[in-house]
């Protein structure tokens, strides 16, 4: 390393990260136990050509500006301080650190045992890391105000349509340098899928920058989903041709352009780095104590994933919202699906809804108008917090997905619970207090089985993840009609069908917000594995092409399906949010009204709500204006009945029905289990 020819000047503590400026560029990170911080620059090979001592340091934060230094700049980070493990004093001088705030890293990461801070004995690590850490790399990139604008989306018309960016685009007919990357989403093939569904907002799966774990690299799996970040401003790279960050704003711009609300599913909980004896390559180093939850010289592993972010201490605090931010002003997104989110509102260890970075958020000016969807547990004490998040933020709500499941698979005793969880899960997100669009309902999720699968198989089939079968849900509520895995029997082809209509109905004639796992529109299988999170491969990958007869006709039927019901639900805004007088929330509007009924077409008794193997309910929900009455019908049997029509000599306008519902004269035809929706 040749001796320093760069002049410093003090510079100033914010903003934080790498600031180009008049006269080179200003350094500023926050590492409050740092006996010294040093900024290594590096040349584009990956030489270290200087180490320099930051100047300043007030509040934790040590700032510097470097004269001369330009856009592009290759640097990074280290810290020297005290090297005490039981202490969770992580410091080690030998190991290169990423800049938290880097807004564009040289490489993608991989794990490498000389990351670690320290050996396996427990001493400190001395050889040093550079040459497997990537650099961060001195980026400007600023808002621009001629991008297109927000989406404007009615919270009752919202749908929301979970996309990882290469599994949608791996197998789509585009070019091959599309294939699996940002721009590869915003083809013209993918951009004309999107738009058949009728779909509002597209939740990209993460793109934060992410590390593949260690017991991952060593079976030669990679991690696919992306929930493991090692950085929170710079995106992936390996989902770009050139350039991660123009690339990913123009994927954000074409949504917006096609007319989609786009939100980001974002990992704030744990970082890449792990249990404390692996990598060692941004907070760590930086300053192990303050960013992690530890307790007698252990992690609080609150996320199953080796560490958590101490997100009660304001360095995180700040961290994330500063983040975010910067993925809403300047990357352009318009709201954020919280991972594990739990952890962001935990306070010295327990969860509080006053939590400090909760309140954070809703707060901000820019923050509190985005859509903000909680993922409402975590593996910590008292994790389950589904509908305690404060008003402001969506919560996915698997007490739907449970009742759903149970229902349409036969269990007894579920018609009550059903009905609660169509309305909205009033439960759990009470009435007076919070509107049932909280309620994030959704039947599968990418963590589970497909659609299809969840038709098809009754146990796990995950032996391709290498861990004997062993990781992965073990009860799934699911059903395969008597044949596991994949058949020629159209028979059971033909039910797993219909039952895959049946729960793609109930989903959007629920009251809340549905959310629909990409791909399921396709009757996406990977073949019974339900925690595909390693597999990058066919297994994930959407298939476009080469189809069946059988396979072209559940994709007609199932994206009808979708189709026809969101445009319904946006024509008919009660059926995601009914007006209900027993509701305080809704005091100050016109009323709407609902009648449940029975086979007979008369009004459920206590006999029929409390019958435990009642297979049909129906709704009717009436317009606070009268000008529409929607009959919802759903029966769950494999028997025919004939129903009576409510509609006391009104026509009756068939709006929607799955296979074995047909209108005969004055009465509904259920041949066999179905969904069924009229107007009159």
């Amino acid at each position: 390393m040749s001796s320093a020819t760069h002049h410093l000047s003090n510079g100033t503590p914010f903003p934080l990260g790498a600031t180009v400026t008049d006269h080179g560029v200003n350094f500023s990170v926050v590492a409050e136990e740092a006996h010294q911080l040093y900024l290594c620059l590096f040349d584009q090979d990956g030489t270290e050509r200087e180490s320099l001592p930051f100047l300043n340091k007030r509040q934790g934060v040590w700032y510097m500006e470097v004269l001369g230094l330009t856009e592009g700049q290759h640097y990074g980070l280290r810290a020297k301080g005290e090297f005490n493990p039981a202490q969770q004093q992580m410091f080690n001088e030998h190991k290169l650190l990423i800049d938290p705030y880097a807004k564009l890293l040289s490489d993608k990461i991989s794990w490498h045992q000389d990351q670690a801070a320290m050996t396996k004995e427990g001493q400190l690590h001395s050889v040093d890391s550079a040459y497997c850490v990537p650099k961060s790399v001195v980026r400007t990139v600023k808002s621009d105000l001629t991008r297109p604008a927000r989406v404007k989306v009615e919270p009752a018309s919202r749908a929301i349509y979970e996309l990882h960016v290469k599994g949608f685009s791996q197998n789509l007919p585009i070019d091959d340098d599309l294939k699996g990357t940002y721009l590869g989403v915003i083809s013209e093939a993918g951009i004309q899928h999107l738009q058949s569904l009728n779909i509002t907002t597209i939740q990209l799966m993460p793109c934060f920058s992410f590390m593949t774990e260690r017991h991952l690299q060593s079976l030669s799996l990679t991690n696919y989903w992306g929930y493991n970040p090692v950085s929170f401003f710079a995106p992936e790279p390996s989902y770009a041709k050139l350039d991660a960050i123009t690339e990913f704003q123009h994927m954000v711009d074409g949504l917006k352009t096609a007319g989609f609300e786009v939100i980001l599913d974002v990992v704030y909980n744990h970082t890449a780095e792990s249990e404390i004896n692996q990598s060692s390559v941004c907070f760590r180093g930086l300053d192990n104590a303050r960013y992690y939850r530890h307790q007698d010289g252990q992690y609080l592993n609150y996320t199953g994933c080796g560490n958590c972010l101490d997100t009660y201490h304001w360095a995180s605090i700040r961290l994330i919202c500063d983040s975010m931010r910067y993925w809403v002003e300047v990357m352009g997104v318009d709201g954020f699906r919280f991972d594990l989110g739990v952890d962001l509102g935990r306070t010295d260890h327990d969860f509080s809804p006053n939590a400090p970075l909760l309140q954070a958020i809703l707060q901000d000016p820019v923050l509190s108008q985005t859509c903000l969807v909680m993922e409402p547990w975590d593996i910590g004490p008292n994790g389950y917090q589904v509908g305690q998040f404060p008003n402001g933020f969506l919560e996915c709500n698997d007490q739907y997905r449970d009742t759903m499941r149970r229902f349409w698979r036969g269990d007894n005793d579920l018609v009550a619970a059903f009905a609660t969880r169509l309305m909205g899960s009033r439960d759990y997100f009470h009435k007076g207090h919070r509107s049932a669009l909280t309620s994030v309902n959704y039947i599968t999720y990418h963590d589970g089985y497909t659609l299809r699968d969840l038709v098809s198989y009754h146990q796990r089939h995950n032996l391709a993840n290498m861990e004997n079968n062993r990781d992965g849900h073990g009860d799934n509520i699911s059903q395969n009609f008597g044949v596991e895995g994949d058949t020629d029997d159209q028979n059971i082809q033909a039910r797993r069908l219909n039952q895959q209509l049946c729960f793609m109905a109930t989903l959007l004639l629920s009251q809340g917000t549905p959310h629909i796992l990409g791909g399921d529109e396709l009757s996406h299988t990977q073949h019974g594995n339900n925690n595909a999170y390693c597999q990058d491969n066919e297994i994930t990958w959407q298939q476009w092409q080469h189809l069946s007869s059988a396979e072209r006709h559940a994709r007609e039927s199932l994206q009808s399906t979708i189709s026809t019901l969101l445009a319904l639900r946006k024509t008919y805004p009660i059926l995601a949010e009914i007006h209900l007088e027993d509701d305080a929330l809704y005091r100050h509007t016109h009323l709407d009204h609902i009648q449940w009924l029975n086979e007979q077409n008369l009004p459920m008794t206590e006999a029929d709500w409390t019958q435990s193997e009642r297979h049909y309910l129906s709704l009717v929900l009436t317009t606070a204006d009268l000008s529409s009455h929607i009959w919802i019908v759903f029966y769950r049997a494999d028997k025919a009945i004939t129903v009576p029509l409510p509609t006391k000599g009104h026509p009756l306008e068939t709006l929607y029905q799955t296979p074995g519902m047909s209108l005969a004269g004055k009465a509904l035809e259920c041949a066999y289990r179905g969904v069924f929706v009229g107007k009159y």
